[in-house]
């Protein structure tokens, strides 16, 4: 459209004057058309806007609900879960602690002095206190098991006191005693006062551990005295490869179950589900998921409903993206996340109609101004008419200006408003208040309702940018410490190219940024080879500052010249002398004399190391194990002696070599890695740890690393010539 003179070629002002004019020559009949005009027009105009607005309303609102669900939901859920499972993690530490500690007792047993025991006392009831419990026509009395494992009990009574995630901690021995940590005493007796005899071989954490072999996790199971429902963590104690007994404890879920509750409201809820796609967590009347016991439960992999059949399956698996599903009737945002610890996973739901409800209101809202705006002009106009019967002649000149005032009062902010919608629709820019719009009327109030929107939205994408800001510091600042704790290790080979008498090749792949293994290696003096390989509990970045504090103790106490059970029980001694967060590191430390061979070792709980002599092949060296370095500051630790001859190697590892998953939850295990290395044995050292290496990433067949991957190897090839030798030669 052109402008001439002040107006717009066929637009509403033009029009509006003409039929004014018009009004001068048929003044009755001008009037009635000149309403009927207006009123159409305006009509149009608010019509279509209306559409315009409402589109462009619901449009924006979806995209900005969709958009805000698929991130906070997915983070959100991703992140509890990682909260959940690092509990986890520390329980199953503490698990281990408790296997190791039973073990080294019972292998000790014949040796030590009977621990004293005690039958559950009512009195103590509230009180943290070692007790024992035993099956039906089983003597405890005569148990050589339990009098061995009851040097344990000052060791559980600290651990249960010491954490708010361990309800009670027990060894249930093979034999039908028990010894357990509990603070609860009163309910171990029936109405007659007479001790509950307790079935501990039937219970599901001990024939569960006993079954796998390995470290088990229940599902919700009902405890035996009290009938709670309860999850535990248990592993058994192989002493010469018999199990002689199971660790075990019950978990205290407050924190995640504070939370699962927590996340119900009108709009959604988070539920926890175990490796069996049993629920174990849910808050209490979702609608959708109920908690009973692991043999009841049944398995949402199975369920007939096949979408949740199948995202169940993969949040197991790994986390998944914002997944729409439909759940007795009606559609649900869902998201998950794994918790690799104990292979369960979380899940978190949203009712989609609720999320939509936003957009209902605003269009109600909508909807109510726009009809009160309608029905004020009627009004007006009819007003208007019935007036300008009665003063039309009177008011020719002035209804000539008064209508090009009133269609630019309310035509005008609504073209602008109008077409700043449609730039909107079409460029993605938020609409702005501009003065134009304060008409003190319902433009205004239109106006205002979408720069409040506009205002809502942009807070939206900020705060999306500033987590996606946060999440890449802290990638940053992990990918530095990844980088400080690489350079702390012996990383240049070969390390000692001058060095005649040995090879040595070493690797460590952490499973997150940063990993809790490590291994050293340094002369002593010009004669004697130190080597160090061990293993920190726990994950991340705690794990890896106790790593390097325990390694620089360990390289300090070996380069005094000590012993190797020496430098084990000094470093124990002093970390545990500042060990707040009991924490503790597996070790294997020895020392090679090169111009003899003869290696002097020591063990803290480490794995056996794997020897290989010049005509033979690699097999286990069953070393005895001391106790883990900063679990007790009265450890005190035993070395041996092996005599290695020129072509002899020595193979040194951490349980994330054996322990390496695939997909399936099988494990790589000893048997596969010694096969490894003995596929080509006469392979240079590196070569020996990359076969190793590759065989564990080919079994585990892309699934996800748990655990850190560490290898040392040794060749020895005999002393260094003699001067006089080398000069023959």
């Amino acid at each position: 459209m052109k402008k001439l003179f002040g107006f717009l070629s066929g637009g509403l002002k033009k029009k509006t004057v003409i039929l004014v004019l018009v009004m001068l020559v048929s003044i009755v009949a001008v009037f009635y058309a000149l309403s009927a005009y207006q009123n159409r027009v305006l009509t149009d105009i608010v019509g279509e806007t209306r559409i315009e607005q409402q589109q462009a309303i619901s449009r924006v609102s979806r995209e900005t609900m969709h958009q805000v669900m698929e991130n906070t939901l997915v983070s959100s859920t991703a992140l509890q879960a990682q909260i959940a499972d690092m509990d986890f993690a520390e329980i199953m530490n503490d698990t281990y602690m408790l296997q190791t500690m039973a073990q080294g007792l019972l292998e000790r047993r014949a040796s030590l002095r009977p621990a004293e025991l005690s039958l559950p006392d009512p009195a103590l009831d509230g009180t943290t206190s070692a007790m024992v419990l035993f099956e039906e026509g089983v003597d405890y009395t005569q148990s050589e098991y339990l009098a061995a494992a009851g040097h344990m009990s000052s060791s559980m009574i600290a651990m249960q006191s010491n954490s708010d995630k361990i309800a009670r901690c027990f060894i249930g021995l093979a034999d039908g005693t028990v010894l357990s940590v509990d603070t609860s005493t009163a309910n171990r007796f029936d109405e007659n006062g007479e001790l509950n005899p307790f079935p501990v071989r039937e219970r599901p954490w001990y024939r569960g551990a006993v079954e796998s072999g390995g470290l088990y996790f229940t599902g919700i199971e009902t405890d035996a005295y009290s009938g709670s429902l309860c999850v535990t963590c248990s592993a058994p104690v192989v002493v010469d490869g018999e199990i002689l007994g199971v660790v075990g404890i019950d978990i205290v879920l407050d924190s995640v179950s504070d939370f699962i509750n927590s996340s119900a409201s009108s709009a959604g809820f988070a539920v926890i589900v175990n490796d069996h796609g049993q629920v174990i967590l849910a808050p209490e009347g979702n609608g959708l998921f109920s908690i009973t016991t692991s043999d009841a439960a049944p398995d949402l992999r199975q369920s007939e409903n096949e979408a949740l059949a199948r995202f169940v399956t993969a949040a197991l698996e790994e986390p998944t993206e914002l997944t729409l599903l439909v759940l007795d009737g009606r559609e649900y945002y869902a998201a998950g996340a794994p918790m690799p610890t104990v292979g369960w996973t979380m899940l978190s739901f949203v009712d989609k109609e609720l999320t939509e409800s936003p957009e209902r209101t605003m269009l109600e809202e909508y909807d109510r101004i726009n009809n009160e705006a309608s029905a004020k002009f009627r009004d007006s106009s009819a007003r208007t008419r019935q007036t300008g019967r009665i003063v039309l002649l009177l008011v020719l000149l002035a209804g000539v200006g008064a209508a090009l005032f009133a269609t630019g009062r309310i035509v005008k902010p609504l073209e602008e408003m109008t077409a700043t919608i449609q730039e909107s629709g079409r460029t993605g820019k938020l609409f702005e208040m501009k003065d134009s719009y304060r008409t003190r009327d319902e433009i205004q109030v239109l106006a205002e309702a979408f720069d409040d929107l506009s205002k809502k939205t942009k807070k939206y994408i900020e705060d999306i940018t500033e987590i996606t800001r946060e999440k890449e510091r802290v990638n940053t600042e992990l990918d530095m410490a990844k980088q400080i704790q690489s350079s702390m290790l012996p990383h240049v080979f070969p390390a000692f190219p001058e060095r005649s008498e040995f090879d040595i090749y070493a690797s460590m792949d952490p499973a997150r940024e940063v990993g809790g293994d490590f291994y050293d290696y340094f002369l002593v003096d010009d004669d004697h080879l130190c080597m160090v390989i061990a293993d920190v509990s726990g994950k991340g970045v705690p794990a890896a500052l106790f790593m390097m504090a325990s390694k620089i103790i360990l390289a300090s106490n070996a380069k005094m010249g000590k012993s190797p059970a020496q430098i084990m029980a000094d470093t124990n001694a002093a970390i545990c002398s500042n060990n707040q967060k009991e924490m503790f590191v597996t070790v294997w430390l020895g020392i090679l004399e090169l111009s003899t061979g003869k290696l002097r070792a020591a063990n803290a709980g480490h794995e056996y190391p794997a020897i290989q002599h010049a005509d033979g092949s690699f097999e286990l060296f069953r070393d005895r194990h001391g106790l883990v370095i900063g679990a007790m500051d009265i450890s005190r630790y035993r070395e041996y002696e092996l005599q290695l001859s020129p072509g002899d190697r020595l193979f040194v590892y951490t349980d994330g070599v054996p322990e390496a998953t695939a997909s399936d939850n099988s494990m790589f295990g000893v048997k596969r890695m010694l096969a490894a290395l003995n596929e080509d044995p006469n392979t240079p050292p590196e070569q020996l740890l990359k076969a190793v290496r590759r065989a564990a990433d080919e079994f585990m067949q892309g699934a996800e690393q748990f655990d850190d991957l560490t290898m040392l190897c040794l060749e020895y090839r005999g002393p260094a010539p003699r001067p006089e030798e080398q000069s023959r030669s």
